[in-house]
């Protein structure tokens, strides 16, 4: 049984990446800054919490210790330059470390789709620009540049680089879902940006099969693989489509509007005065200057043997579940008219 240490384990992606792994095989820990965040990984068999600031570098070092690989999936969507930078690349570069000095044999590491690790100040916002400088981060590590670290050089490398990404517990199509029961329209900055939405459960499953070097050629050569759904939506599309498929308006939705970007700039404005996390930033917005589907340059899914799902049937199947109408309740209140 092999040792896996998975970073952001206890998010919407992590919970189904450690799911998958147990499933595998793999004895999983799972660092966390509180243990609470974690209930509910603790029922899954051969895992382990540890409440451990990811940041402290000697802490991170020492966690690596005795592990054979780790799965990183710490990322921000909104925040400053500052916390970008924390999160995407200062932490990439204290995992680094810690890998070569422990000797760790595998890398997993979810960046998104628009990173660029070869150009990284080429990408429209802090966030993507950020997640570019981590991918370099970790390739030069990967083929030990830079350092003689004898016979711990390097470790082999898959970056994954996901489109949004879809699932039951996601705050994407549930977010839209929910808005429009309450608006009587939606006034929707950036509507002609266009996504390639992923599910979730083919995201765990590649990030399974990169351990498991599915498709790999060459093991010390690092590899980058676009994880994309089959479809191709504008965010209008997304959010048309969430109404139809929860039931807003008889499946008729509320009316979308279009925002010209000078006034989305403003609406995401105001959306990060509010407290806790916005629904859209500037930064958002700024990442939607590029349309979020593959490229076609790199591998998809198909070189990890995955034919990934399409979205209409899995979120239909998930939002009609959060309607009145689903299930025994429903039956019920179908029984009384």
């Amino acid at each position: 049984m092999k040792n896996i240490l998975i970073l952001g384990g206890t998010g919407f992606v992590g919970a189904h990446v450690c799911e998958k792994l147990v499933r595998e095989g793999w004895r999983v820990t799972v660092l966390t800054r509180r243990r609470s965040n974690a209930q509910h990984l603790l029922p899954l068999p051969s895992t382990t919490v540890l409440e451990v600031d990811v940041h402290d570098e000697a802490a991170l070092t020492r966690a690596l210790t005795g592990q054979d690989a780790v799965v990183n999936l710490v990322a921000i969507l909104h925040g400053t330059q500052e916390s970008f930078d924390k999160a995407h690349v200062a932490l990439p570069q204290k995992l680094a470390r810690a890998c070569v000095a422990v000797g760790i044999e595998q890398v997993v590491h979810i960046s998104a789709l628009g990173a660029d690790a070869l150009q990284p100040q080429s990408a429209p916002s802090m966030y993507l620009r950020s997640k570019g400088q981590g991918e370099a981060v970790l390739m030069q590590a990967a083929i030990g540049a830079g350092a003689d670290h004898g016979k711990h050089a390097g470790f082999e490398l898959t970056i994954l680089r996901p489109s949004v990404i879809f699932g039951a517990d996601d705050k994407f199509i549930n977010l839209f879902a929910k808005l429009q029961k309450i608006f009587p329209v939606m006034p929707l900055a950036g509507a002609d940006a266009r996504f390639q939405p992923v599910w979730v459960e083919d995201v765990a499953t590649a990030v399974v099969r990169s351990l498991a070097r599915v498709g790999a050629s060459d093991a010390k050569t690092p590899r980058i693989i676009e994880v994309c759904g089959p479809d191709v939506f504008t965010l209008k599309e997304l959010v048309q489509l969430s109404a139809q498929l929860s039931g807003v308006c008889e499946g008729l939705g509320r009316p979308v509007i279009a925002l010209p970007r000078w006034l989305g700039q403003i609406q995401a404005a105001m959306m990060e005065l509010a407290p806790g996390q916005p629904l859209m930033s500037r930064d958002n917005l700024d990442s939607m200057q590029i349309d979020n589907v593959a490229t076609g340059k790199l591998p998809g899914l198909s070189s990890l043997g995955i034919t990934p799902s399409a979205l209409r049937p899995i979120a239909q199947d998930y939002l009609e579940q959060n309607q009145p109408s689903y299930g025994l309740t429903g039956i019920r209140l179908r029984s009384h008219h």
